[in-house]
């Protein structure tokens, strides 16, 4: 059998039949798989990348000095080690009365620091506020010191010169033009001074009483493979649970760094989507040139019937057949899309600031399982329908109707290309909701192609031209496969239109999120009788009207009447905002960019403490709505009711609060203000302003963070660029499936044209005839093509991006136009071979 199996695969090789569907076959494993080395790279350099922001893959931050046993731990397992020490002090320039001194946020580092990213240094003030300095991999020297820029100005110092530090004097060497985890401890308050670590025991600001951040940065030795550091951070946090240790919090970037976490969270569920909707594309091509392999091999297996085979070995034969073209379609699909992934990679050039890792061989992986199962799932329904052709199709040119075990097949692939979605996604959830949008249109569009069948049937009358007549009746001859070219049509231009609509919204979500002019600068402490005086500074230096925040310290002391304390809770984070004080905050309204996602904004009614509470803090100390929260403002004890919960964007570096309670209950409560602007101006300029501020009112801190917002801003750029390609990429792949699809009902339109020329139909009523069908079919496919990819659309956006949806008229618009464009650019491209020969030859080639 297997013999003859080779036989017959040679002899439809050579008679053209296998061709359309190996085509099919190799495009749709060549889009995924080159789609899936592509995503494959790219995902695992954003997240290395975005390690960045963290100066390592791990950070294990102390209120006192790592223990010996977790470094030497680290050590044995290989992985790559470097500490830094921060803490606030007043570094001092000048002598005598001309001495001046100024707030810094000092950072003790050892060498090999960072160990992901590099430092940028200058020692030219503008180009370091530009952030363009020359990468360096080293550190500072000992005796001398890095500093921000901004910090010159209130020093009345230059690069050079000598600042003193506790009881150290130590030379400014360089300016610090960027600082890769300058994000990992937010609230810098003030400039950056950067020393060796072998300094920091000289200057004597490092005793038992000091406020000091003692941090150890932990990195693989392969920026691609950070399974080692995951194994050490499982390690370490039993390490921490069973000694009971605290004041020992870990950092990754899934929690250190939110608002970045929440970027590549979207852009990797955007990744899979263009893998799912790959798959997707690639189902419907490979349904559809199985279905015309069997179409076409029916007066075959009659034959072969009649000739002694019986049903098991027919069905066998055309299995081992399909099951070599599937190897062999897989093999050079995944080849070619290893192909196309480097020929994309190369179209990239510098839109990808980034070198990515090397390939890994799950995608090759995927790729030949994805053809194998794919031909399985969609092939071998009308495999089991060619076993089961009858010996008289050999005289009666009839087609006997699906048994149900052929139909039931059917369920098999569906549940085959769940499989494959699952497995592509990564995410359960996408590839539930995504496949269940498209299960769900598949019968709906299937429902809305019969009766718009049965719609046509009434109309045919009602227009008295001879293409109309045409066109309407081809259709009706055949409703069975008119019904599959609408659905198959529709399917294909909604995968494609969701991208569009998803990929659109997504990236206005990004830039809303992280917006250009994103507030850079944050000043506290400002006392209620110098708000005014504050904000007109503010607006001669172009800042426009601020906004100036209510910020009221206070300390959490009971819930519901229970006394609140460290010991209330396990683990590190509550334990630590339950020993700390909270900066509260106090409006009429909710801020901007604060969304309501459980009960409602009070109501402030006199006597009446009510609460809302950001939902992340909320999870972690376990509080919710209707619950009671005891505050201790200097004081004056507050007991406010939970009302409702809110969710922050993070990544728009507003100013967010933790808790806001009601103005009428917060009336006596000590206030001081703060505010966050964008300022355009950047190095001197902006130090300017700073400096005019502090120097009016002393009290003031002014925070600088547009260091953290170009980092931001320069990941968020690299996930756009790549969503930009990928979609570019998915679209091309998804056009040559859609005018697979439409090819696969070429043969009987061939058929039909050649026998109505026979009739005497002439050339241009054929051809009118057949391009009012094509805009029937692709107008209607177009159409429901946008109302499902609308409907889908709005299922993603809001359950599994979480970024508003926008109601956009224009979509059903460009499915309409697209659709009835690829039916008659498919048409046109299988009819015009027709037109060109006479009605017998056409009849007998076809």
């Amino acid at each position: 059998m297997f013999t003859q199996a080779l036989r017959m695969t040679a002899r439809d090789w050579r008679a053209g039949e296998l061709r359309f569907l190996l085509v099919a076959l190799i495009v749709a494993v060549s889009a995924l798989s080159s789609v899936g080395f592509f995503i494959d790279r790219l995902r695992t350099g954003l997240n290395r990348d975005a390690h960045q922001m963290l100066g390592a893959d791990l950070l294990v931050n102390a209120d006192n000095p790592v223990l010996p046993a977790w470094r030497e731990e680290a050590v044995r397992r290989g992985l790559l080690l470097a500490d830094t020490v921060s803490f606030p002090s007043m570094a001092q320039a000048g002598e005598g009365e001309d001495s001046r001194a100024q707030l810094a946020s000092i950072k003790a580092v050892s060498t090999g620091y960072p160990l992901r990213g590099q430092l940028s240094i200058t020692t030219n003030p503008d180009e370091a506020g530009a952030a363009m300095g020359r990468k360096t991999r080293a550190t500072p020297q000992p005796g001398t010191v890095w500093v921000d820029a901004n910090l010159l100005p209130a020093l009345q110092a230059k690069v050079g010169d000598t600042i003193q530090l506790g009881e150290s004097r130590l030379r400014i060497a360089q300016l610090i033009a960027a600082e890769p985890d300058k994000g990992a401890n937010f609230v810098n308050f003030a400039p950056r001074v950067m020393m060796a670590i072998e300094d920091l025991k000289a200057t004597g600001l490092v005793d038992d009483f000091a406020r000091v951040t003692f941090r150890m940065q932990v990195a693989a030795a392969s920026a691609n493979d950070v399974a080692p550091v995951r194994d050490y951070e499982r390690w370490l946090r039993a390490r921490i649970k069973d000694g009971n240790i605290r004041g020992v919090r870990i950092e990754t970037l899934e929690n250190g760094r939110p608002e970045m976490n929440a970027t590549l969270d979207r852009a990797d569920r955007f990744l899979s989507l263009v893998g799912l909707l790959s798959a997707m594309l690639a189902a419907v091509a490979v349904a559809m040139a199985a279905r015309r392999f069997m179409q076409r091999h029916l007066d075959a297996c009659a034959m072969l019937r009649c000739l002694g085979m019986t049903q098991n070995q027919v069905g066998a034969m055309y299995l081992l057949e399909f099951a070599l073209v599937g190897l062999a379609g897989s093999l050079a699909g995944v080849l070619v899309g290893f192909g196309a992934h480097f020929v994309l990679l190369q179209l990239l050039g510098s839109m990808i600031p980034t070198e990515l890792p090397p390939v890994s061989f799950l995608p090759a992986l995927q790729g030949v399982a994805t053809g194998m199962l794919l031909l399985v799932g969609f092939a071998l329904p009308p495999v089991l329908q060619l076993r089961n052709v009858p010996h008289n199709r050999v005289i009666r040119r009839e087609q006997a109707a699906p048994r149900p075990a052929a139909l039931a097949t059917y369920g098999l692939g569906v549940g085959v290309f769940l499989a494959l979605l699952l497995w592509q996604a990564g995410d359960p959830m996408l590839a539930l909701m995504t496949a269940g949008g498209f299960i769900g249109a598949f019968g709906v569009f299937a429902l809305v192609g019969w009766l718009g069948l049965q719609l046509l049937r009434r109309l045919r009358g009602s227009i008295r031209h001879q293409g109309w007549r045409f066109a309407v009746t081809s259709l009706q001859r055949r409703p069975g496969a008119t019904v599959v070219q609408v659905v198959s049509l529709a399917l294909g231009l909604m995968a494609l239109l969701l991208l569009t609509v998803v990929r659109g919204d997504l990236i206005d979500a990004w830039r809303v999120a992280t917006p250009s002019d994103a507030p850079n600068r944050f000043i506290i402490n400002i006392l209620p009788e110098q708000k005014t005086g504050v904000e007109q500074q503010l607006r001669a230096a172009g800042v426009g009207e601020p906004v100036l925040y209510p910020m009221i310290r206070g300390r959490l002391t009971a819930i519901n009447g229970k006394p609140v304390t460290r010991d209330t809770y396990q683990e590190d984070r509550a334990r630590g905002l339950a020993n700390r004080e909270f900066n509260l905050s106090t409006m009429r309204a909710a801020p901007q960019g604060n969304e309501i996602v459980e009960g409602s904004w009070y109501k402030d009614a006199p006597g009446v403490a009510e609460a809302s509470v950001e939902q992340g803090i909320a999870k972690t100390l376990g509080l919710k709505l209707g619950d009671v929260m005891r505050f201790d403002m200097g004081g004056l004890p507050v007991d406010a009711k939970i009302t409702s919960l809110r969710k922050l964007e993070w990544g728009s570096m507003r100013a967010n609060f933790f808790v806001i309670i009601n103005p009428s209950a917060m009336a006596n409560a000590p206030t001081t203000y703060m505010t966050a602007f964008h300022l355009k101006q950047e190095g001197a300029v902006g130090s300017r302003v700073a400096n005019n501020l502090t120097r009016a009112y002393p009290n003031l801190t002014v925070i600088d963070v547009s260091g953290i917002i170009r980092q931001l801003q320069e990941v968020l750029d690299q996930v756009v660029t790549a969503v930009e390609f990928l979609f570019l990429f998915t679209l091309a792949s998804g056009v040559l499936v859609l005018y697979a699809a439409l090819m696969g009902s070429q043969s009987e339109r061939t058929r039909e044209a050649g026998l109505l020329r026979a009739l005497g139909a002439t050339r241009q009523q054929l051809a009118q005839a057949q391009r009012i069908e094509f805009l029937l079919v692709g107008g209607l496919a177009g159409l429901l093509a946008a109302s499902g990819a609308a409907a889908l659309g709005w299922v993603l956006a809001t359950y599994q991006f979480k970024f508003p949806w926008v109601f956009e008229p224009g979509v059903w618009l460009a499915g309409l136009v697209v659709g009835a464009l690829c039916a008659i650019v498919g048409g046109w491209l299988g009819l015009r071979g027709v037109l060109r020969h006479p009605p017998l030859q056409t009849l007998r080639e076809a």
